[in-house]
């Protein structure tokens, strides 16, 4: 063996010596770590600076893996740093930094870039309530607050059982019958589509008294529930009513004839005395006009009527527990006849009596006479006043005191007051 081919052959030797060291160590720092994921990689978002960390719990992942973006409307801004599993969910743990401000109660999606893209996460403020508060470190997002789009492959599984164990397969069939239906009943189907589009119409115009017809039958079901035990009572009471209404029957049917009967001679009665009681209505409507037209005239004519000849103000001026009044009754029918403004009687020549000669009379003794106290005077006698028909009133003293006054009936007659 020449010197050259010697030193080639060692050259090779410790090539294949030194990509052996490699390998091995290559191999022992792999197995220092967990996995690949585990190496430091340069760059990415939030990997230095002031940030802060979040986890969230997710009830699948799918091929999420650290390292993954995390996003903000659309704009990445954090990462993924490490996926654990707790119980029967997944938590992840995300590095945002701090310029990024998340409400408390902030949801998590998990969301795919493409078709065939890779996955991330993706955080935005609730939708459906109000943000509250500020997400910080340590913060953990529930599960409730969570979710994840529909993964292609679940489309095209659903779409395969559609395909391969639905119902495509008869959409001929079902084609055929209808084409065999519908053949030679063009006119009716269209009619019955019009008609269709007419009630649908309808039913979209009351579209609100619908609505409002349903929450009064829930209202109305509400109210039927709350009062469960009455009902039930009612229901229980309800046999034995209909129980009297049986044992009644008789009573009852005699009773709707009768009734009956009782219609049929009310109507004969009133066809009968029909022109009677127009023409009594019709006399009776003049009496009523003249009534109508009397006004107050009437009830204040029954104040008087009812209390002559002392109106209802002669309460008012008496002064006293008393009142005086006095009155002249002319009974002779010229007298009458003058004050009632008619002309007088004719009078009529009476013959004389023939003469009656006088009786003696016994003389008898003087009787004593014994003295009486002085009477206090009265006064002036009241002139006598007007006279009214066939009496005539006058005034007296009113009242108990010395300071009485004198009243002219006539006067407070005329005029509701004090003469």
């Amino acid at each position: 063996m020449s010197r050259d081919s010697l030193m080639i052959r060692v050259a090779g030797i410790s090539r294949r010596v030194a990509t052996a060291a490699v390998a091995i160590l290559s191999m022992a720092a792999l197995s220092a770590c967990q996995g690949i994921y585990d190496l430091p990689l340069p760059g990415g978002a939030a990997s230095g600076g002031d940030v802060y960390r979040v986890t969230a719990e997710f009830a699948d992942v799918l091929d999420l893996v650290p390292q993954s973006s995390v996003k903000v409307n659309q704009v990445t801004v954090g990462t993924v740093e490490k996926i654990e599993l707790n119980g029967w969910t997944a938590r992840i743990t995300v590095r945002l930094p701090d310029s990024v401000k998340l409400p408390k109660n902030a949801v998590a999606e998990l969301k795919q870039t493409s078709l065939l893209g890779e996955k991330y996460v993706q955080f935005e403020p609730p939708t459906a309530v109000a943000p509250v508060g500020t997400l910080r470190n340590g913060d953990n997002i529930p599960l409730a607050h969570t979710g994840r789009n529909t993964e292609v492959e679940e489309v095209l599984s659903a779409l395969s059982l559609l395909l391969n164990g639905g119902g495509v397969a008869q959409l001929k069939v079902i084609e055929t019958e209808l084409s065999h239906a519908l053949g030679g009943n063009e006119t009716q189907i269209r009619d019955l589509i019009v008609q269709l589009n007419t009630f649908v119409g309808g039913l979209d115009k009351q579209k609100s008294e619908i609505i409002r017809a349903i929450d009064g039958i829930d209202a109305l079901s509400a109210k039927i529930a709350a009062r469960k035990s009455d009902l039930a009572a009612a229901l229980e009471a309800l046999p034995k009513g209909l129980k009297v209404l049986a044992d009644q029957r008789k009573q009852l049917t005699a009773m709707l004839t009768a009734l009956s009967n009782l219609g049929a001679v009310g109507t004969r009665v009133i066809t009968s005395t029909k022109a009677d009681t127009v023409a009594n209505l019709q006399a009776l409507a003049p009496v009523l006009s003249q009534l109508a037209s009397a006004g107050d005239s009437l009830p204040k004519s029954f104040q008087l009527l009812l209390t002559y000849p002392f109106p209802d103000e002669a309460v008012n001026t008496m002064r006293g527990d008393y009142t005086n009044l006095y009155a002249t009754a002319d009974l002779d029918l010229r007298t009458v006849q003058q004050n009632l403004g008619q002309p007088g009687l004719p009078t009529v020549p009476v013959p004389g009596l023939p003469g009656v000669p006088p009786l003696p009379l016994p003389s008898l003794p003087p009787l004593p006479i014994p003295s009486l106290p002085p009477l206090l005077p009265l006064g002036p006698k009241p002139a006598p006043s007007s006279c009214i028909g066939a009496v005539c009133l006058g005034q007296g003293p009113q009242g108990s005191g010395s300071g009485s006054t004198d009243y002219s009936w006539l006067s407070l007659m005329q005029t509701g007051g004090a003469a």
